[in-house]
């Protein structure tokens, strides 16, 4: 599996040279293997998948954590889903306040947005993920309901004997969720919400963020060193995050974890 980062940021896209190195858009990351793309969340970075791509046809499922705004914003944006022969399957887990569709049409009309949903002809159908395993052509999905406000899924993917978890926008609380843990088990990468130091969660640097959806970056890897992960890619990182400030809290997990990195925008990680 080659798994490529297209936006690394949380809560809502940021730019300007301090944010340059790690990148200012929000919550996409690509996952290829034997000719087949699956696409974990639509932030805004999915719009420079798309950008690299071009109006050309493409098929590939984009499969959904949840969806906050951050997470679906680049929907619209993405180009590929203009051509009338693109083949996208869109996948989400259908919640009480609606389904993956449902939200995907609120933000695409009016006063928010001039095009309508049906404008994105190559989005072929729209499918409940459902709480079990399945598949998507060679990829393996199994989905773990995580704590975050409105729900969240972190999910594990595993293809050619290899494996990725996806966790972003999960927080444990003040003890490492046990559900993720066993999810990560023996993966050869952890995808994890990084969101908050430890000063910032309980309230030492600004206002308390616990009840906020997120974790620490030693939190993640605390969980990456329990589950005996390979590597650990800090992830969805605070929009007031620097470069600086990645790069600081990197080296402190690298301390707890050794094979840990930031996730940058435009890095790609073969497993």
């Amino acid at each position: 599996m080659k798994v490529t980062f297209w936006g690394v940021r949380g809560s809502i896209a940021v730019s300007g040279p301090r944010f340059a190195a790690t990148g200012g858009n929000t919550t996409c990351v690509e996952v290829e293997h034997e000719g087949e793309r699956l696409v974990l969340d639509g932030g805004t970075g999915l719009r420079a998948l798309g950008e690299s791509i071009g109006f050309r046809p493409v098929r590939a499922t984009l499969l959904f954590t949840h969806l906050h705004w951050d997470h679906i914003q680049g929907v619209p944006f993405f180009t590929p889903a203009f051509h009338p022969d693109s083949d996208l399957t869109l996948m989400g887990v259908h919640r009480e306040t609606g389904d993956l569709r449902d939200a995907l049409s609120l933000q695409m009309r009016p006063p928010q947005f001039p095009v309508g949903l049906e404008a994105l002809v190559g989005a072929r159908r729209y499918v409940d993920a459902g709480p079990g395993p399945f598949e998507v052509g060679p990829f393996r999905v199994t989905p773990v309901e995580q704590d975050h406000p409105d729900g969240v899924v972190s999910y594990r993917i595993e293809a050619g004997g290899r494996s990725l978890v996806f966790a972003t926008d999960t927080e444990h609380g003040g003890a490492l969720d046990r559900r993720l843990i066993d999810l990560s088990e023996g993966c050869d990468l952890l995808v994890h919400d990084a969101q908050y130091t430890p000063d910032e969660y309980v309230g030492r640097a600004g206002p308390p963020r616990k009840g906020w959806g997120h974790s620490t970056w030693a939190e993640a890897a605390g969980v990456a060193r329990a589950a005996q992960a390979g590597r650990l890619a800090l992830f969805h990182h605070d929009p007031t995050r620097d470069d600086a400030g990645v790069a600081t809290f990197e080296a402190r997990a690298q301390a707890l974890f050794e094979p840990t990195f930031a996730a940058r925008e435009g890095l790609s990680v073969a497993l």
